[in-house]
């Protein structure tokens, strides 16, 4: 690693056109992610800073990256600049939007109410981009399952060691069916994927920016939605959620990305949507400690279980999956070091 940091320090210098007196000596480590992507903080003598990033080609998908930043920059997103890229050696060389992430300044109700107002007019700016502008790939049915199979393998089988039957098996993919059908007769747009307040960064001029876009789809417009006021990482109350989706509702119909839809029936795609991408984060979440050695997404477990069964248990289509996970999966749940129990 020291010689690829090096290497990287190097090749930022040259991208610049900068001499070795005109940066810092080293690179500072700001953060990894989930992902294999490493980044890396190169200070400048004369003020400001760029942010370097490794990210193997092998394990990571760059060109995707590269598109989905150009598609984003070209209509009016706040996205890291893209300004080098080594794409044999996974070298990339980006703005650097500073330290700030969102979520540790939801310290309250009304700061949430605040800047999440502000993710929804961002996020309804990335989804008015119109189709025929890009070439993503669409979030269907194969992708979705895809996904969601993670649960059973991953979490069920893989960490909590649970043995599925058939009649299990059937039952999960009855589950899954639904949830894909729902969410491909929804309002599309294009998906960020991971829209939450640890891959929004408050800026300098108080905008918000996105980072950690490359795995962007076309889908359906409810998933971002979710992903910020369900947040893996940080909760509010029902009630609470409840009234952004009803706020972002009125907006994206403002907007023209949203038909005229019932509060009841949108807050259905919403939960339903929520289901498929809690769901499927548990396995993600399971494997990444499993396979990847990363074993800090355990303790955010606990939340992801009581979105999944809070909102899986106010509808009767699921009401098998709910009784099966109380009494199969719970008892081996709550013996796991990483449990607590959860109040939504």
């Amino acid at each position: 690693m020291d010689q690829i940091l090096s290497e990287l320090h190097s090749w930022c210098l040259q991208q610049l056109s900068l001499s070795a007196i005109d940066a810092a000596d080293q690179l500072d480590v700001v953060s990894g992610d989930a992902s294999f992507r490493r980044y890396y903080r190169l200070p400048l003598r004369a003020g400001g800073s760029v942010i370097a990033v490794h990210a193997p080609p092998d394990k990571e998908d760059n060109l995707a990256f590269s598109t989905v930043q150009d598609l984003l920059h070209r209509h009016g997103a706040r996205v890291p600049k893209l300004l080098a890229w080594d794409e044999p050696r996974g070298f990339l060389l980006q703005e650097d939007f500073g330290d700030q992430l969102l979520c540790p300044l939801l310290v309250n109700s009304a700061a949430a109410d605040h800047y999440y107002r502000q993710a929804f007019r961002t996020l309804l700016a990335m989804q008015a981009i119109p189709a025929a502008a890009h070439t993503l790939p669409h979030y269907d049915s194969a992708r979705l399952h895809t996904e969601m199979a993670l649960f059973p393998q991953w979490f069920v089988e893989g960490l909590l060691g649970y043995t599925l039957n058939a009649d299990e098996k059937n039952m999960l993919n009855g589950m899954f069916e639904l949830l894909s059908q729902r969410a491909l007769q929804q309002a599309q747009g294009v998906v960020h994927r991971d829209f939450h307040s640890r891959n929004l960064m408050v800026l300098a001029d108080e905008r918000l920016g996105m980072i950690d876009f490359q795995d962007a789809v076309q889908g359906p417009i409810t998933y971002d939605l979710v992903s910020l006021v369900r947040d893996c990482y940080i909760s509010w109350s029902p009630e609470q959620v409840d009234d952004w989706i009803g706020i972002y509702r009125q907006m994206a119909m403002r907007a023209g990305l949203l038909g005229n839809i019932s509060e009841a029936d949108f807050l259905q795609d919403v939960d339903w949507m929520g289901l498929q991408r809690h769901i499927k984060v548990l396995g993600i979440f399971a494997r990444l400690h499993l396979r990847d050695g990363k074993s800090g997404y355990l303790g955010d477990l606990p939340l992801v279980i009581a979105y999944t069964l809070s909102v899986a248990s106010q509808y009767p289509e699921f009401e098998e999956f709910c009784a099966w996970f109380d009494d199969k999966l719970i008892p081996i749940i709550v013996k796991q070091p990483w449990y607590k129990d959860i109040d939504l």
